[in-house]
Protein backbone atom coordinates (compact mmCIF):
# COMPACT_ATOMS: atom_id res chain seq x y z
CA UNK A 1 0.00 0.00 0.00
CA UNK A 2 2.92 2.37 -0.45
CA UNK A 3 1.13 3.89 -3.43
CA UNK A 4 -1.97 4.43 -1.30
CA UNK A 5 0.12 6.31 1.22
CA UNK A 6 1.70 8.28 -1.60
CA UNK A 7 -1.69 9.57 -2.68
CA UNK A 8 -2.21 10.93 0.82
CA UNK A 9 1.28 12.16 1.56
CA UNK A 10 1.57 13.98 -1.74
CA UNK A 11 -1.16 16.19 -0.38
CA UNK A 12 0.91 17.08 2.69
CA UNK A 13 2.96 19.75 0.96
CA UNK A 14 2.54 23.31 2.08
CA UNK A 15 1.60 23.11 5.69
CA UNK A 16 1.43 20.50 8.40
CA UNK A 17 0.17 17.53 6.37
CA UNK A 18 -1.14 20.06 3.86
CA UNK A 19 -3.88 18.89 1.59
CA UNK A 20 -5.82 15.84 2.20
CA UNK A 21 -9.21 14.74 1.69
CA UNK A 22 -12.83 14.60 1.44
CA UNK A 23 -15.46 12.87 3.22
CA UNK A 24 -17.42 9.83 2.65
CA UNK A 25 -20.50 9.77 4.78
CA UNK A 26 -19.41 9.90 8.39
CA UNK A 27 -21.31 9.08 11.54
CA UNK A 28 -22.87 12.35 12.79
CA UNK A 29 -21.52 13.58 16.07
CA UNK A 30 -22.59 16.24 18.51
CA UNK A 31 -21.97 19.77 17.29
CA UNK A 32 -19.24 21.55 19.23
CA UNK A 33 -20.47 24.53 21.28
CA UNK A 34 -19.42 27.84 19.79
CA UNK A 35 -19.94 26.93 16.14
CA UNK A 36 -21.80 29.28 13.87
CA UNK A 37 -25.55 28.91 13.49
CA UNK A 38 -25.00 27.52 10.00
CA UNK A 39 -22.81 24.67 11.23
CA UNK A 40 -25.01 24.00 14.26
CA UNK A 41 -28.00 23.52 11.96
CA UNK A 42 -26.25 21.18 9.50
CA UNK A 43 -25.38 17.67 10.66
CA UNK A 44 -23.80 16.68 7.34
CA UNK A 45 -22.36 19.76 5.69
CA UNK A 46 -22.47 19.70 1.85
CA UNK A 47 -19.17 20.94 0.50
CA UNK A 48 -18.02 21.80 -3.01
CA UNK A 49 -14.49 22.92 -3.80
CA UNK A 50 -15.59 26.54 -4.07
CA UNK A 51 -17.45 26.33 -0.78
CA UNK A 52 -14.43 24.76 0.89
CA UNK A 53 -12.20 27.57 -0.36
CA UNK A 54 -14.68 30.26 0.69
CA UNK A 55 -15.05 28.77 4.15
CA UNK A 56 -11.29 28.50 4.62
CA UNK A 57 -10.71 32.11 3.57
CA UNK A 58 -13.27 33.28 6.12
CA UNK A 59 -12.50 30.93 9.00
CA UNK A 60 -8.91 29.61 8.81
CA UNK A 61 -7.25 30.63 12.06
CA UNK A 62 -3.94 31.51 10.40
CA UNK A 63 -5.77 33.87 8.03
CA UNK A 64 -7.65 35.46 10.91
CA UNK A 65 -4.33 36.13 12.59
CA UNK A 66 -2.97 37.64 9.36
CA UNK A 67 -5.99 39.92 9.09
CA UNK A 68 -5.20 41.20 12.57
CA UNK A 69 -2.01 42.52 10.97
CA UNK A 70 -4.22 44.57 8.64
CA UNK A 71 -6.02 46.04 11.62
CA UNK A 72 -2.67 46.80 13.22
CA UNK A 73 -1.62 48.62 10.04
CA UNK A 74 -4.82 50.68 10.09
CA UNK A 75 -4.22 51.55 13.74
CA UNK A 76 -0.65 52.53 12.82
CA UNK A 77 -2.02 54.95 10.20
CA UNK A 78 -4.23 56.55 12.85
CA UNK A 79 -1.30 56.79 15.24
CA UNK A 80 0.84 58.67 12.72
CA UNK A 81 -2.05 60.92 11.67
CA UNK A 82 -2.72 61.83 15.32
CA UNK A 83 0.69 63.46 15.60
CA UNK A 84 -0.57 66.30 13.36
CA UNK A 85 -3.66 66.97 15.47
CA UNK A 86 -3.71 69.34 18.50
CA UNK A 87 -2.12 67.81 21.57
CA UNK A 88 -3.94 68.80 24.80
CA UNK A 89 -2.56 67.93 28.23
CA UNK A 90 -3.78 68.67 31.73
CA UNK A 91 -1.35 68.36 34.65
CA UNK A 92 -1.59 68.83 38.39
CA UNK A 93 0.84 68.16 41.23
CA UNK A 94 1.25 68.67 44.96
CA UNK A 95 4.51 68.87 46.88
CA UNK A 96 5.41 68.77 50.55
CA UNK A 97 8.70 70.63 50.86
CA UNK A 98 9.51 69.22 54.28
CA UNK A 99 12.96 70.81 54.02
CA UNK A 100 13.04 73.97 51.95
CA UNK A 101 16.12 74.77 49.94
CA UNK A 102 17.96 77.87 51.21
CA UNK A 103 19.99 80.48 49.37
CA UNK A 104 22.45 83.13 50.64
CA UNK A 105 21.26 86.71 50.27
CA UNK A 106 23.47 89.84 50.72
CA UNK A 107 21.12 92.40 52.24
CA UNK A 108 23.85 95.05 52.14
CA UNK A 109 23.75 94.94 48.36
CA UNK A 110 20.00 95.62 48.37
CA UNK A 111 20.49 98.61 50.72
CA UNK A 112 23.12 100.23 48.51
CA UNK A 113 25.63 100.84 51.37
CA UNK A 114 25.17 101.70 55.05
CA UNK A 115 21.47 102.53 54.73
CA UNK A 116 18.35 100.40 54.21
CA UNK A 117 14.84 101.02 52.94
CA UNK A 118 11.94 100.75 55.39
CA UNK A 119 8.64 99.15 54.31
CA UNK A 120 5.48 99.20 56.45
CA UNK A 121 2.14 97.36 56.00
CA UNK A 122 0.44 100.65 55.07
CA UNK A 123 3.03 101.21 52.35
CA UNK A 124 2.27 97.74 50.91
CA UNK A 125 -1.52 98.31 50.94
CA UNK A 126 -1.11 101.71 49.25
CA UNK A 127 1.13 100.25 46.55
CA UNK A 128 -1.36 97.45 45.83
CA UNK A 129 -4.17 100.00 45.45
CA UNK A 130 -2.14 101.82 42.83
CA UNK A 131 -1.00 104.81 44.98
CA UNK A 132 2.52 106.25 44.92
CA UNK A 133 4.52 105.41 48.05
CA UNK A 134 7.66 107.22 49.21
CA UNK A 135 9.85 104.85 51.09
CA UNK A 136 12.07 106.01 53.94
CA UNK A 137 15.59 104.93 54.78
CA UNK A 138 17.33 104.04 58.03
CA UNK A 139 20.99 104.00 58.94
CA UNK A 140 22.55 100.56 59.33
CA UNK A 141 25.21 99.67 61.92
CA UNK A 142 28.79 100.38 60.99
CA UNK A 143 29.65 96.73 60.72
CA UNK A 144 28.28 95.24 57.45
CA UNK A 145 25.83 92.34 57.76
CA UNK A 146 27.17 89.13 56.17
CA UNK A 147 25.02 87.26 53.60
CA UNK A 148 22.16 85.43 55.25
CA UNK A 149 20.62 82.04 54.33
CA UNK A 150 16.96 82.35 53.44
CA UNK A 151 14.40 79.74 52.35
CA UNK A 152 12.18 80.91 49.50
CA UNK A 153 8.67 79.53 49.28
CA UNK A 154 6.42 77.66 51.68
CA UNK A 155 6.36 74.05 52.76
CA UNK A 156 3.26 72.99 50.82
CA UNK A 157 2.95 73.86 47.12
CA UNK A 158 0.70 72.86 44.26
CA UNK A 159 -0.03 73.74 40.67
CA UNK A 160 -2.41 72.78 37.90
CA UNK A 161 -2.22 73.69 34.22
CA UNK A 162 -3.56 72.93 30.76
CA UNK A 163 -1.30 73.02 27.70
CA UNK A 164 -2.01 72.85 23.98
CA UNK A 165 0.47 72.30 21.15
CA UNK A 166 -0.11 72.16 17.41
CA UNK A 167 2.40 70.92 14.87
CA UNK A 168 2.70 73.53 12.11
CA UNK A 169 5.46 72.03 10.00
CA UNK A 170 7.48 68.82 10.10
CA UNK A 171 8.85 67.22 6.93
CA UNK A 172 9.03 63.80 8.55
CA UNK A 173 5.34 63.95 9.49
CA UNK A 174 4.21 64.55 5.91
CA UNK A 175 6.31 61.66 4.66
CA UNK A 176 5.09 59.49 7.50
CA UNK A 177 1.50 59.97 6.37
CA UNK A 178 2.36 58.64 2.93
CA UNK A 179 4.36 55.75 4.36
CA UNK A 180 1.50 54.75 6.67
CA UNK A 181 -0.87 54.34 3.73
CA UNK A 182 1.70 52.28 1.82
CA UNK A 183 2.26 50.16 4.94
CA UNK A 184 -1.46 49.45 5.06
CA UNK A 185 -1.33 48.32 1.41
CA UNK A 186 1.58 46.03 2.28
CA UNK A 187 -0.44 44.41 5.07
CA UNK A 188 -3.32 43.83 2.66
CA UNK A 189 -1.02 42.17 0.13
CA UNK A 190 0.48 39.96 2.83
CA UNK A 191 -3.04 38.86 3.69
CA UNK A 192 -3.69 38.11 0.02
CA UNK A 193 -0.50 36.03 -0.08
CA UNK A 194 -1.72 34.03 2.90
CA UNK A 195 -5.10 33.54 1.20
CA UNK A 196 -3.38 32.19 -1.93
CA UNK A 197 -1.53 29.65 0.19
CA UNK A 198 -4.79 28.58 1.83
CA UNK A 199 -6.50 28.23 -1.56
CA UNK A 200 -3.63 26.04 -2.73
CA UNK A 201 -3.74 23.83 0.36
CA UNK A 202 -7.52 23.43 0.36
CA UNK A 203 -7.61 22.68 -3.38
CA UNK A 204 -4.99 19.96 -3.09
CA UNK A 205 -6.73 18.54 -0.02
CA UNK A 206 -10.08 18.47 -1.80
CA UNK A 207 -8.64 16.76 -4.88
CA UNK A 208 -6.81 14.27 -2.66
CA UNK A 209 -10.05 13.27 -1.00
CA UNK A 210 -11.90 13.01 -4.31
CA UNK A 211 -9.24 10.60 -5.58
CA UNK A 212 -9.21 8.63 -2.32
CA UNK A 213 -13.02 8.33 -2.34
CA UNK A 214 -13.14 7.23 -5.98
CA UNK A 215 -10.43 4.66 -5.42
CA UNK A 216 -12.23 3.31 -2.35
CA UNK A 217 -15.41 2.87 -4.35
CA UNK A 218 -13.47 1.07 -7.06
CA UNK A 219 -11.93 -1.28 -4.47
CA UNK A 220 -15.43 -2.05 -3.19
CA UNK A 221 -16.50 -3.03 -6.70
CA UNK A 222 -13.37 -5.17 -7.07
CA UNK A 223 -14.21 -7.02 -3.85
CA UNK A 224 -17.76 -7.64 -5.06
CA UNK A 225 -16.52 -8.93 -8.41
CA UNK A 226 -13.93 -11.18 -6.76
CA UNK A 227 -16.57 -12.51 -4.34
CA UNK A 228 -18.63 -13.55 -7.35
CA UNK A 229 -15.68 -15.35 -8.94
CA UNK A 230 -14.80 -17.01 -5.62
CA UNK A 231 -18.37 -18.23 -5.16
CA UNK A 232 -18.52 -19.64 -8.68
CA UNK A 233 -15.14 -21.34 -8.30
CA UNK A 234 -16.16 -22.84 -4.96
CA UNK A 235 -19.35 -24.20 -6.49
CA UNK A 236 -17.31 -25.65 -9.35
CA UNK A 237 -14.96 -27.25 -6.82
CA UNK A 238 -17.87 -28.80 -4.96
CA UNK A 239 -19.08 -30.23 -8.26
CA UNK A 240 -15.66 -31.78 -8.83
CA UNK A 241 -14.69 -29.63 -11.81
CA UNK A 242 -12.07 -27.46 -10.05
CA UNK A 243 -9.21 -28.00 -7.68
CA UNK A 244 -9.13 -26.81 -4.09
CA UNK A 245 -5.94 -24.95 -4.97
CA UNK A 246 -7.95 -22.73 -7.33
CA UNK A 247 -10.30 -21.76 -4.50
CA UNK A 248 -7.44 -21.08 -2.13
CA UNK A 249 -5.70 -18.82 -4.64
CA UNK A 250 -8.84 -16.74 -4.97
CA UNK A 251 -9.26 -16.65 -1.17
CA UNK A 252 -5.74 -15.30 -0.79
CA UNK A 253 -6.48 -12.75 -3.49
CA UNK A 254 -9.68 -11.68 -1.74
CA UNK A 255 -8.02 -11.41 1.68
CA UNK A 256 -5.36 -9.10 0.26
CA UNK A 257 -8.00 -7.03 -1.49
CA UNK A 258 -10.08 -6.66 1.69
CA UNK A 259 -7.04 -5.51 3.66
CA UNK A 260 -6.27 -3.03 0.91
CA UNK A 261 -9.87 -1.81 1.05
CA UNK A 262 -9.66 -1.31 4.83
CA UNK A 263 -6.46 0.68 4.48
CA UNK A 264 -8.02 2.83 1.78
CA UNK A 265 -11.01 3.45 4.06
CA UNK A 266 -8.75 4.68 6.87
CA UNK A 267 -6.72 6.83 4.49
CA UNK A 268 -9.92 8.36 3.16
CA UNK A 269 -11.05 9.21 6.67
CA UNK A 270 -7.66 10.72 7.39
CA UNK A 271 -7.81 12.75 4.20
CA UNK A 272 -11.17 14.13 5.33
CA UNK A 273 -9.62 15.16 8.64
CA UNK A 274 -6.79 16.89 6.82
CA UNK A 275 -9.24 18.74 4.57
CA UNK A 276 -11.06 19.99 7.66
CA UNK A 277 -7.76 21.13 9.12
CA UNK A 278 -6.87 23.05 5.97
CA UNK A 279 -10.31 24.69 6.01
CA UNK A 280 -10.26 25.54 9.70
CA UNK A 281 -13.35 23.36 10.17
CA UNK A 282 -13.88 21.56 13.50
CA UNK A 283 -13.04 17.88 13.29
CA UNK A 284 -16.39 16.85 14.77
CA UNK A 285 -18.30 18.52 11.90
CA UNK A 286 -19.28 15.92 9.30
CA UNK A 287 -19.02 16.88 5.64
CA UNK A 288 -20.18 15.48 2.31
CA UNK A 289 -18.28 16.44 -0.82
CA UNK A 290 -20.59 17.46 -3.64
CA UNK A 291 -18.08 17.75 -6.47
CA UNK A 292 -17.32 14.66 -8.54
CA UNK A 293 -13.95 13.52 -9.74
CA UNK A 294 -15.16 13.54 -13.33
CA UNK A 295 -15.89 17.28 -13.01
CA UNK A 296 -12.44 17.90 -11.58
CA UNK A 297 -10.58 16.01 -14.32
CA UNK A 298 -9.18 18.45 -16.82
CA UNK A 299 -9.32 18.11 -20.58
CA UNK A 300 -5.76 17.11 -21.39
CA UNK A 301 -6.07 18.26 -24.99
CA UNK A 302 -7.28 21.78 -24.23
CA UNK A 303 -4.79 22.05 -21.39
CA UNK A 304 -1.97 21.14 -23.73
CA UNK A 305 -3.11 23.82 -26.13
CA UNK A 306 -3.00 26.37 -23.32
CA UNK A 307 0.51 25.22 -22.50
CA UNK A 308 1.52 25.49 -26.14
CA UNK A 309 2.63 21.84 -26.43
CA UNK A 310 -0.05 20.40 -28.75
CA UNK A 311 2.55 19.52 -31.37
CA UNK A 312 4.11 16.54 -33.12
CA UNK A 313 5.78 15.30 -29.97
CA UNK A 314 2.75 15.17 -27.68
CA UNK A 315 -0.47 14.96 -29.67
CA UNK A 316 -3.58 16.97 -28.92
CA UNK A 317 -6.33 14.45 -28.13
CA UNK A 318 -7.93 13.99 -24.74
CA UNK A 319 -5.99 10.79 -24.17
CA UNK A 320 -2.84 12.11 -25.74
CA UNK A 321 -2.60 8.86 -27.69
CA UNK A 322 -4.96 9.75 -30.56
CA UNK A 323 -4.24 11.10 -33.98
CA UNK A 324 -1.17 13.25 -34.32
CA UNK A 325 -1.90 16.77 -35.62
CA UNK A 326 -0.15 18.23 -38.61
CA UNK A 327 2.92 20.28 -37.96
CA UNK A 328 2.03 24.00 -37.78
CA UNK A 329 3.44 26.18 -40.52
CA UNK A 330 6.18 28.53 -39.23
CA UNK A 331 5.24 32.19 -39.04
CA UNK A 332 6.93 34.59 -41.38
CA UNK A 333 8.08 36.85 -38.57
CA UNK A 334 10.33 34.24 -36.94
CA UNK A 335 13.81 33.74 -38.26
CA UNK A 336 15.39 30.26 -38.39
CA UNK A 337 17.68 31.30 -35.53
CA UNK A 338 14.67 32.36 -33.44
CA UNK A 339 12.94 29.05 -34.16
CA UNK A 340 16.04 27.15 -33.10
CA UNK A 341 16.27 29.09 -29.84
CA UNK A 342 12.58 28.50 -29.12
CA UNK A 343 13.00 24.78 -29.71
CA UNK A 344 15.95 24.62 -27.35
CA UNK A 345 14.04 26.63 -24.76
CA UNK A 346 11.01 24.36 -25.01
CA UNK A 347 13.17 21.26 -24.67
CA UNK A 348 14.73 22.69 -21.52
CA UNK A 349 11.30 23.27 -20.00
CA UNK A 350 11.51 27.07 -20.02
CA UNK A 351 9.17 29.52 -21.74
CA UNK A 352 9.67 30.56 -25.34
CA UNK A 353 10.08 34.19 -26.23
CA UNK A 354 6.45 34.54 -27.33
CA UNK A 355 5.11 33.00 -24.12
CA UNK A 356 7.51 35.02 -22.00
CA UNK A 357 6.32 38.24 -23.60
CA UNK A 358 2.75 37.38 -22.60
CA UNK A 359 3.68 36.63 -18.99
CA UNK A 360 2.81 39.42 -16.56
CA UNK A 361 4.92 39.42 -13.42
CA UNK A 362 2.37 41.63 -11.67
CA UNK A 363 0.01 38.64 -11.62
CA UNK A 364 2.22 37.24 -8.88
CA UNK A 365 1.44 38.70 -5.48
CA UNK A 366 5.11 38.33 -4.49
CA UNK A 367 6.09 40.80 -7.21
CA UNK A 368 3.40 43.28 -6.18
CA UNK A 369 4.46 42.94 -2.54
CA UNK A 370 8.07 43.66 -3.45
CA UNK A 371 6.96 46.77 -5.34
CA UNK A 372 5.18 47.97 -2.20
CA UNK A 373 8.29 47.28 -0.13
CA UNK A 374 10.30 49.30 -2.64
CA UNK A 375 7.88 52.22 -2.22
CA UNK A 376 8.27 51.98 1.55
CA UNK A 377 12.07 51.98 1.21
CA UNK A 378 11.88 55.12 -0.94
CA UNK A 379 9.70 56.87 1.65
CA UNK A 380 12.08 55.80 4.41
CA UNK A 381 14.96 57.38 2.49
CA UNK A 382 12.97 60.60 2.06
CA UNK A 383 12.15 60.55 5.78
CA UNK A 384 15.84 60.31 6.69
CA UNK A 385 16.58 63.28 4.47
CA UNK A 386 13.66 65.23 5.93
CA UNK A 387 15.43 65.10 9.28
CA UNK A 388 17.37 68.21 8.14
CA UNK A 389 14.18 70.29 7.84
CA UNK A 390 13.10 72.65 10.66
CA UNK A 391 10.22 71.75 12.95
CA UNK A 392 7.71 74.42 13.99
CA UNK A 393 5.20 73.96 16.82
CA UNK A 394 2.67 76.42 18.29
CA UNK A 395 2.22 76.18 22.06
CA UNK A 396 -0.15 77.63 24.65
CA UNK A 397 -0.57 77.06 28.40
CA UNK A 398 -2.70 78.35 31.25
CA UNK A 399 -2.76 77.33 34.88
CA UNK A 400 -2.57 78.19 38.58
CA UNK A 401 0.10 77.76 41.23
CA UNK A 402 -0.30 78.02 44.99
CA UNK A 403 1.54 77.52 48.26
CA UNK A 404 0.87 77.50 52.02
CA UNK A 405 2.50 76.58 55.30
CA UNK A 406 0.10 73.70 55.88
CA UNK A 407 -1.87 71.35 53.70
CA UNK A 408 -5.26 72.55 54.88
CA UNK A 409 -4.37 76.15 54.11
CA UNK A 410 -3.16 75.12 50.62
CA UNK A 411 -6.64 73.93 49.70
CA UNK A 412 -8.30 77.14 50.88
CA UNK A 413 -7.90 78.51 47.33
CA UNK A 414 -7.81 82.17 48.28
CA UNK A 415 -8.07 84.62 45.42
CA UNK A 416 -6.82 88.20 44.88
CA UNK A 417 -9.58 89.77 47.02
CA UNK A 418 -8.72 87.74 50.11
CA UNK A 419 -7.38 89.67 53.14
CA UNK A 420 -5.94 88.55 56.45
CA UNK A 421 -7.19 89.83 59.81
CA UNK A 422 -4.45 92.49 59.91
CA UNK A 423 -5.45 93.76 56.47
CA UNK A 424 -2.63 92.25 54.50
CA UNK A 425 -3.53 90.37 51.29
CA UNK A 426 -3.27 86.63 51.83
CA UNK A 427 -3.87 85.27 48.30
CA UNK A 428 -2.25 81.83 47.97
CA UNK A 429 -3.18 80.82 44.38
CA UNK A 430 -1.99 82.77 41.33
CA UNK A 431 -2.80 82.28 37.68
CA UNK A 432 -0.39 82.23 34.75
CA UNK A 433 -0.61 81.77 30.98
CA UNK A 434 1.50 81.89 27.85
CA UNK A 435 1.41 81.39 24.09
CA UNK A 436 4.39 80.90 21.84
CA UNK A 437 6.12 79.24 18.91
CA UNK A 438 8.80 76.58 19.14
CA UNK A 439 11.22 76.32 16.22
CA UNK A 440 13.81 73.57 16.09
CA UNK A 441 16.45 73.78 13.35
CA UNK A 442 18.91 70.86 13.13
CA UNK A 443 22.41 72.23 12.59
CA UNK A 444 24.91 69.46 13.30
CA UNK A 445 24.29 65.97 14.67
CA UNK A 446 27.74 64.46 14.31
CA UNK A 447 26.96 63.10 10.81
CA UNK A 448 24.27 60.79 12.27
CA UNK A 449 21.71 61.75 9.62
CA UNK A 450 24.29 61.18 6.87
CA UNK A 451 24.79 57.57 7.89
CA UNK A 452 21.07 57.01 8.33
CA UNK A 453 20.54 58.18 4.74
CA UNK A 454 23.29 55.81 3.58
CA UNK A 455 21.59 52.87 5.32
CA UNK A 456 18.22 53.75 3.81
CA UNK A 457 19.76 54.08 0.33
CA UNK A 458 21.47 50.69 0.65
CA UNK A 459 18.20 49.09 1.80
CA UNK A 460 16.48 50.54 -1.27
CA UNK A 461 19.19 49.21 -3.57
CA UNK A 462 18.92 45.79 -1.95
CA UNK A 463 15.21 45.65 -2.78
CA UNK A 464 15.93 46.73 -6.34
CA UNK A 465 18.39 43.84 -6.68
CA UNK A 466 15.66 41.57 -5.33
CA UNK A 467 13.46 42.28 -8.35
CA UNK A 468 15.84 40.47 -10.68
CA UNK A 469 16.13 37.54 -8.29
CA UNK A 470 12.35 37.36 -7.98
CA UNK A 471 11.90 37.48 -11.76
CA UNK A 472 14.33 34.61 -12.17
CA UNK A 473 12.55 32.67 -9.42
CA UNK A 474 9.15 33.26 -11.04
CA UNK A 475 10.54 32.19 -14.42
CA UNK A 476 11.89 29.02 -12.86
CA UNK A 477 8.61 28.25 -11.09
CA UNK A 478 6.71 28.90 -14.29
CA UNK A 479 8.96 26.59 -16.32
CA UNK A 480 8.99 23.94 -13.60
CA UNK A 481 5.21 23.94 -13.15
CA UNK A 482 4.71 23.84 -16.91
CA UNK A 483 7.07 20.89 -17.36
CA UNK A 484 5.61 19.06 -14.36
CA UNK A 485 2.08 19.47 -15.68
CA UNK A 486 3.05 18.30 -19.18
CA UNK A 487 4.79 15.24 -17.75
CA UNK A 488 1.83 14.51 -15.47
CA UNK A 489 -0.55 14.70 -18.45
CA UNK A 490 1.61 12.29 -20.43
CA UNK A 491 1.74 9.87 -17.49
CA UNK A 492 -2.04 10.15 -17.03
CA UNK A 493 -2.62 9.37 -20.71
CA UNK A 494 -0.39 6.33 -20.46
CA UNK A 495 -1.96 5.10 -17.21
CA UNK A 496 -5.47 5.57 -18.62
CA UNK A 497 -4.53 3.46 -21.64
CA UNK A 498 -2.94 0.85 -19.34
CA UNK A 499 -6.09 0.79 -17.18
CA UNK A 500 -8.29 0.20 -20.21
CA UNK A 501 -6.01 -2.63 -21.36
CA UNK A 502 -5.82 -4.19 -17.89
CA UNK A 503 -9.60 -4.01 -17.52
CA UNK A 504 -10.08 -5.70 -20.89
CA UNK A 505 -7.55 -8.43 -20.03
CA UNK A 506 -9.28 -9.07 -16.68
CA UNK A 507 -12.71 -9.22 -18.37
CA UNK A 508 -11.53 -11.72 -20.97
CA UNK A 509 -9.73 -13.81 -18.33
CA UNK A 510 -12.90 -14.05 -16.25
CA UNK A 511 -14.94 -15.08 -19.29
CA UNK A 512 -12.37 -17.72 -20.28
CA UNK A 513 -12.29 -19.09 -16.73
CA UNK A 514 -16.07 -19.15 -16.55
CA UNK A 515 -16.27 -21.03 -19.85
CA UNK A 516 -13.62 -23.49 -18.70
CA UNK A 517 -10.98 -22.53 -21.25
CA UNK A 518 -8.86 -20.41 -18.91
CA UNK A 519 -6.89 -21.11 -15.77
CA UNK A 520 -7.39 -19.78 -12.28
CA UNK A 521 -3.86 -18.42 -12.26
CA UNK A 522 -4.65 -16.35 -15.32
CA UNK A 523 -7.61 -14.73 -13.51
CA UNK A 524 -5.55 -13.99 -10.38
CA UNK A 525 -2.75 -12.48 -12.45
CA UNK A 526 -5.18 -10.35 -14.45
CA UNK A 527 -6.93 -9.09 -11.30
CA UNK A 528 -3.58 -8.21 -9.73
CA UNK A 529 -2.52 -6.31 -12.84
CA UNK A 530 -5.88 -4.51 -12.90
CA UNK A 531 -5.54 -3.32 -9.30
CA UNK A 532 -2.02 -2.12 -9.99
CA UNK A 533 -3.22 -0.26 -13.08
CA UNK A 534 -6.04 1.30 -11.05
CA UNK A 535 -3.63 2.44 -8.34
CA UNK A 536 -1.26 3.90 -10.93
CA UNK A 537 -4.11 5.65 -12.72
CA UNK A 538 -5.49 7.38 -9.63
CA UNK A 539 -2.00 8.32 -8.51
CA UNK A 540 -1.36 9.87 -11.94
CA UNK A 541 -4.75 11.60 -11.82
CA UNK A 542 -3.92 13.16 -8.46
CA UNK A 543 -0.53 14.26 -9.81
CA UNK A 544 -2.27 16.07 -12.68
CA UNK A 545 -4.71 17.84 -10.37
CA UNK A 546 -1.91 18.94 -8.05
CA UNK A 547 0.27 20.01 -10.99
CA UNK A 548 -2.66 22.05 -12.31
CA UNK A 549 -2.97 23.85 -8.94
CA UNK A 550 0.79 24.51 -8.90
CA UNK A 551 0.60 25.80 -12.47
CA UNK A 552 -2.25 28.19 -11.63
CA UNK A 553 -0.30 29.45 -8.63
CA UNK A 554 2.85 29.94 -10.69
CA UNK A 555 0.97 32.03 -13.27
CA UNK A 556 -0.93 34.01 -10.64
CA UNK A 557 -4.34 32.67 -11.70
CA UNK A 558 -5.12 30.57 -8.61
CA UNK A 559 -6.35 33.47 -6.47
CA UNK A 560 -8.51 34.94 -9.25
CA UNK A 561 -10.12 31.57 -9.93
CA UNK A 562 -10.93 31.15 -6.25
CA UNK A 563 -12.58 34.57 -6.17
CA UNK A 564 -14.91 33.81 -9.08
Amino acid sequence: MKKNLRVLLLAAGSGLLAPAGTALAQTPTATRPGLSNQLAAVDNMPLSLQQAVDYAIKNKSSLLATRLGEQTAKARVGEIRSAGLPQVNVAANLADNFKLQKSLVDFGAFAGGNSATTLTPSDIAAAQSGQTVNLGTVTLPAEPVPPQALAFGLRHAGNTSASVSQLLFDGSYLIGLKAAKVYEQLAQKQTQQAEIDVVEQVSKAYYSTLVARERLQLLSRNVQRLDTILYQTNQTFKAGFAEKLDVQRLQVQRNNLVVEQQKAQRLTELSVALLKFQMGLPQDQTVQLTDSLSAAVVDAGSLRQRLGVANLATGAGVTGLGGVPNAPAPTATNTPEQNRQDQQTALSGARTGQLAAAFNYNNRIEFSTLETQQALAGLDLANRRAGAYPRLVATAAYGFTGSANNRRDLFAFRGPDSRAANGFPNQNWFGFGNVGLSLNIPVFDGFRRKYLVQQARIAQQTIERGFETLRQSIDLQDAQSRTTLINALDVLDNQRANLDLADEVARVSRIKFKEGVGSNIEVVTAETSLREAQTNYYSALYDVLVAKVDRDKATGELYNQAKK
